[in-house]
């Protein structure tokens, strides 16, 4: 008897380890090329919509979050209300990483896009793109951890030197 208690003592389980909180990224360089990668597959996704096509919006829902998914969603339907086309694509020409937060949940960078090529008009061909609109945007972007990966989240035209030259 003693020999069976040994064994059923010496099987019990033992308590799972309780998980600890990593962060999402194991170096802030890391977490800046996540975010550039989410910008640039977020900017192609942006290039292929088609406001006549509502379906194609969605691509651009997989890499956005927050205010930025709700500018989007507002602005394509509104377009495709209106009847609006694009033409033209976007191009990312840098992208420099300034913090990281919250175990780099949250990151922030400057992103230059070049928007010179991109031409959108209303249903009876006119161009509704302000003829001030410069040619390339400092962007100060916010990117979010979604707990699968970051998302852009909150965008603010800013004015600086990052992307003179660019």
């Amino acid at each position: 008897m003693a020999a069976v208690v040994v064994m059923l003592a010496g099987c019990t389980p033992t308590p799972a380890p309780t998980p600890t909180p990593t962060a999402a990224f194991a170096s802030e360089e890391e977490a800046f090329a996540a975010a550039e990668e989410t910008y640039r597959a977020y900017t192609d996704a942006l290039n292929a919509v088609d406001p006549t096509n509502p379906e194609t919006f969605e691509s651009t829902y997989a890499f956005s979050s927050g205010g930025v998914q709700k500018a989007d969603r507002e602005n394509f339907s509104m377009m495709h209300a209106e009847g609006y086309s694009i033409d033209g694509s976007a191009v990312v020409t840098r992208f420099v990483g300034q913090t990281t937060k919250e175990s780099s949940e949250l990151v922030t960078a400057i992103v230059c896009v070049d928007v010179s090529s991109v031409t959108v008009l209303d249903a009876s061909g006119t161009s509704v793109v302000n003829p001030d609109r410069p040619d390339v945007y400092e962007i100060e972007t916010t990117f979010r951890w979604d707990g699968v990966r970051l998302r852009v989240d909150e965008v603010e035209r800013v004015e600086g030197d990052t992307c003179s030259g660019h």
